[in-house]
């Protein structure tokens, strides 16, 4: 006989053997992320998909990363738009183990699903979901003990991050934040999450701080919204925050466009240093 007579494939007690062998393998040699599951805001039915997607909540669990040498994809890559980062990788879950630690608290999951995202503390990066394999390795012991994930870094895209993990929603500084210059006072203790609000005659523009200087008066917001769906923006006036309830006045209003991995000011200034294209040299020749 071919096989071995003393192991059964269809055995419960040998397939539990081999599942606890692979969630041990997992946790000594995985790494630990935290699962950062999508919630659809406003789902748009025709196209199926949504725009204001929101994270506010993350599950740490133990992941295994397929490839120990290096991320996989282009990685970096430099195009006409400047240096693109293309990093992907591959990781391996332990069903048993995610159903435990995310799936119990997320009903409506039957799997890690697609655009859901993974915090990867390995690298202080944060990968989305693109495909899931629930079938790999096919059928050993008759069994299926793993998900295989595939992921690639993902791109902020003026998400709401509200995971109460500092790391992970700090991306939304990275984003397109207005700053708004206030006006100088001594009593001042804005939250960083708080809600404020302006309102103009018989128009109401709320935002999201995300960061707050009170050295400098600078506040810095992000996820501009009006009750009609309609572009506004901030103006010279009062505004109030929704928790602490402080009533300040703008000033002043500017605008920060941040990309993440974006390094067009550092490319800028280190060019000036090579490149001169004043009246004496039009065409920028290399000095």
């Amino acid at each position: 006989m071919a096989r071995n007579i003393y192991i059964s494939q269809t055995v419960k007690s040998e397939q539990d053997l081999y599942e606890n062998i692979i969630i041990e393998s997992m946790q000594i040699y995985g790494q630990e992320v935290q699962y950062i599951p999508r919630e659809l805001v406003a789902e748009d039915k025709i196209f199926g998909e949504d725009v204001v997607s929101a994270f506010d909540r993350a599950y740490q669990i133990e992941m295994y990363l397929e490839n120990l040498d290096n991320f996989d994809g282009d990685q970096e890559l430099f195009s006409k738009f400047g240096v693109e980062i293309r990093d992907r990788a591959t990781l391996h879950v332990s069903r048993k183990r995610w159903h435990q630690a995310v799936g119990t608290y997320l009903p409506e999951h039957l799997r890690p699903l697609e655009g859901d995202l993974i915090y990867l503390t390995l690298s202080n990066q944060v990968f989305e979901i693109m495909r899931v394999v629930d079938d790999q390795p096919f059928y050993q012991l008759s069994n299926l003990p793993t998900y295989r994930i595939e992921v690639e870094l993902f791109e902020y895209n003026d998400e709401n991050f509200d995971t109460s993990i500092e790391v992970i929603d700090n991306l939304e500084k990275l984003g397109n934040t207005i700053i708004l210059n206030l006006e100088n006072s001594d009593s001042d203790d804005f939250q960083i999450g708080e809600t404020i609000q302006q309102v103009t005659g018989s128009t109401t523009i709320t935002a999201e701080i995300v960061d707050w200087n009170a050295d400098s008066d600078k506040m810095y917001v992000a996820h501009i919204s009006t009750p009609d769906g309609k572009f506004r923006e901030f103006t010279t006036g009062s505004i109030t925050s929704q928790t602490t309830n402080i009533t300040k006045t703008i000033t002043s209003i500017g605008e920060q466009l941040q990309q993440v991995g974006a390094q067009n000011e550092d490319f800028e200034t280190f060019g000036d240093d090579i490149l001169d294209f004043s009246e004496g040299n039009p065409f920028g020749e290399p000095t």
